[in-house]
């Protein structure tokens, strides 16, 4: 029996697991990025009926979205995060926001088991809607500080270009 989910490495059975991954802007690789939310789009249904069945709805495509991706890293100096939200606020003033730079697009990652890059998607457009530069903070607590940022866009699609990595 003949595996077509993996058309090079044809030995492989098992799916890409999500926890290798990276994501990048500006053209270079972000440090520390920890979790990404899922890629999503949906379609919002239009019903209608037609006058000569009124006991039979019909649904149709009405409009499409993509839904915001939200990117979370510890807290670090890295100033990445806060850099890009202050493309949209900026405690100077209007005069101190960028209304040439606050779009980027960005590429995400997915990486085999060896780092190798697996599948790649490139998201346009997007901008800053939410920052968190600190989490709630708790004296009781035990975890790792994380800062986050939600990131609107205008849609994803995958680079066919990248094909399946050979893995020995």
């Amino acid at each position: 029996m003949a595996n077509t989910q993996f058309v090079v490495n044809t030995h492989r059975f098992d799916p890409y697991k999500n926890f290798k991954f990276r994501i990048k802007w500006d053209g270079k690789i972000v440090a520390g990025v920890s979790k990404i939310s899922a890629l999503q789009q949906s379609t919002e249904p239009v019903e209608h009926r037609e006058g000569g069945d009124p006991s039979m709805s019909r649904k149709s495509p009405g409009d499409w979205s993509f839904e915001p991706i939200t990117i979370e890293r510890g807290v670090t100096h890295d100033p990445e995060f806060e850099n890009w939200a202050k493309l949209i606020w900026n405690i100077e003033g209007d005069a101190a926001i960028s209304l040439k730079d606050f779009r980027k697009d960005i590429i995400i990652e997915l990486l085999n088991e060896q780092g190798s890059v697996a599948k790649a998607y490139k998201v346009y457009r997007c901008w800053v809607s939410e920052y968190t530069a600190l989490p709630e903070l708790d004296a009781a607590g035990n975890a790792i500080a994380i800062e986050s940022m939600v990131l609107q866009n205008e849609g994803w699609e995958r680079d066919v270009d990248v094909a399946e990595p050979t893995e020995s």
